[in-house]
């Protein structure tokens, strides 16, 4: 990407201020952008998206000299002009070369720098107008601009301060869809949800908060809730959940989501699974560093995605029946902790025996699983922050995925993947896998040793499955502890799109 160009020109002209009006989900707000279609204005500050230089010419717009600065930029490969006209400002986006990054994410990396020059410009509301070629280009760029835009500055005493100027963008009807506009808006708050319910601290999370918060979620979107407390999850005797928060003094919950509209495109259920360790020092199998321990109150992002997912799949009407489980607790060293060594009988009734506490997040997705059979599901998704070993492989830039589905599934959300730049990398199942969890005196371990932990942790899930299914490891991608692009640091609901993009599509 080119630098921005700081140069300017100035003519008369004014700004126009819009009010916003901010989500508010219980302790959780945030403000997500708001779009609209309208229509162009010498007073509304403006972005042209354009192929080259060639589409300047005058429309009142720009003055001549103008344009006549904004064509030397670009021959000086400045994708990103900024015109100061004093009363608004006229930002001219030239199309990115795609070669290195697809062309929508291109744009949406473009939306993430203009997102900072709006800022620094103190810009309220910008009206995008699509003169290029490429008939989402406004789409991708607005896209950028508000997923850059997240903040989560509620614990700052001084939060008003901190927040951008830039509430809504605009666009002419030329520029976008009703329904693409829409889907924009449902999204990217979608993903903002999801940033938040992960960026909230332990001492605000817990598993019994976290249901509340999925709980309102369904009032708010129209998905029908249920969920489990600590007496009917010991009633169901799920032991995998009920071993892993014997270390907590706080409840564990298993909630249950469900939206089912009249008519729907799959005859079985859509099953998404998300962990939802609220936070994990690794139990007795303490984590070796205190810093290792900074970000794990994110342990809980597949919760976020798949909590999340139900929100935007009802908000936008989607004809799928989907069902989400979220098993959810806290993984601590305290009270009567499962210990190494301890066997556990989990809820489908295998045995297993316990070699590292810290790998907790399997034991509760397994009782999950599990309790997903009862719905004789179409495809069961389970989404999860599992293991370092998948953030070795693919560090921040992908996700890895492993599962029994057939390879058009399979190959449909790598295109998912690819459309949402949430890119993924399949590893296999093999056999030998398995024999890595054998136990010596239960059915199974919890770990299989040093190698392939990725995949021998989805050995042990696939245990419990007896459907097709996939497993989305998120550990890599789920937190960023330095901003980079649209991804702010925090929670950065990576897979969610992707997971969105997948059922948008879902049947066609």
């Amino acid at each position: 990407m080119n630098n921005v160009s700081i140069r300017e020109f100035a003519i008369t002209g004014s700004v126009l201020v819009k009010l916003f009006n901010s989500l508010i989900i219980e302790f959780i707000t945030f403000a997500a952008m708001q779009f609209k279609i309208s229509t162009a204005s010498p007073k509304k500050s403006t972005i042209l998206i354009i192929n080259d230089a060639s589409q300047l010419a005058p429309t009142g717009i720009l003055a001549p000299a103008e344009i006549a600065f904004a064509i030397a930029e670009i021959k000086n490969e400045n994708n990103l002009i900024s015109v100061n006209q004093y009363g608004r400002f006229v930002y001219i986006c030239v199309l990115p070369d795609s070669k290195k990054v697809q062309e929508s994410e291109s744009l949406r990396r473009l939306g993430c720098k203009l997102k900072d020059l709006l800022n620094k410009d103190k810009s309220t509301s910008v009206f995008i107008a699509n003169k290029s070629s490429e008939t989402h280009a406004a789409y991708w760029l607005a896209e950028g601009i508000s997923l850059a835009s997240y903040q989560f500055i509620k614990y700052f005493t001084e939060a008003k301060k901190k927040a951008n100027t830039l509430i809504a963008i605009e666009f002419d009807k030329a520029s976008i869809t009703v329904k693409d506009l829409n889907q924009l808006n449902i999204i990217t708050e979608a993903v903002g949800i999801a940033r938040n319910l992960v960026n909230e601290p332990l001492n605000a999370m817990s598993a019994v908060e976290l249901s509340k918060q999925i709980s309102t979620l369904g009032k708010t979107a129209g998905f029908k809730t249920t969920v489990l407390n600590k007496a009917q999850i010991n009633k169901e005797k799920m032991g995998g959940i009920l071993a892993v928060n014997r270390g907590s003094i706080d409840p564990p919950t298993f909630s249950v989501m469900e939206y089912k509209p009249a008519k729907s495109l799959n005859k079985q259920p859509i099953v998404l699974v998300g962990k939802g360790i609220v936070y994990d020092t690794g139990g007795l199998s303490l984590k070796p560093t205190p810093n290792s321990m900074d970000r794990m109150k994110s342990d809980m992002s597949g919760a976020a995605i798949v909590s999340a997912a139900m929100y935007a799949i009802a908000m936008m009407k989607l004809p799928l029946h989907i069902i989400a489980l979220v098993p959810a607790t806290d993984n601590r060293p305290g009270e009567n902790a499962y210990v190494p060594g301890d066997v556990i009988k989990m809820y489908d009734g295998t045995t297993v025996e316990v070699l590292n506490t810290d790998a907790e997040g399997r034991m509760v997705l397994a009782d999950a699983l599990h309790w997903a059979k009862r719905y004789k599901p179409e495809l069961v998704l389970d989404f999860a922050t599992l293991t370092g070993a998948a953030a070795a492989i693919t560090g921040s830039e992908a996700l890895i995925y492993m599962g029994n589905a057939e390879d058009k599934i399979k190959h449909a959300f790598e295109q998912s993947g690819a459309n949402q730049y949430e890119r993924i990398v399949q590893l296999p199942l093999w056999p030998e896998y398995g024999d890595m969890i054998k136990s010596d005196i239960a059915d199974l371990k919890n770990v299989g040793g040093p190698y392939g932990g990725a995949i021998t942790a989805g050995k042990f899930l696939e245990h419990f499955t007896a459907y097709p299914w996939l497993h989305f490891d998120i550990a890599g991608v789920s937190f960023a502890t330095a901003k980079k692009n649209y991804h702010s640091v925090g929670g950065t609901a990576f897979g969610l799109r992707m997971l969105l993009d997948y059922l948008m599509h879902y049947g066609k």
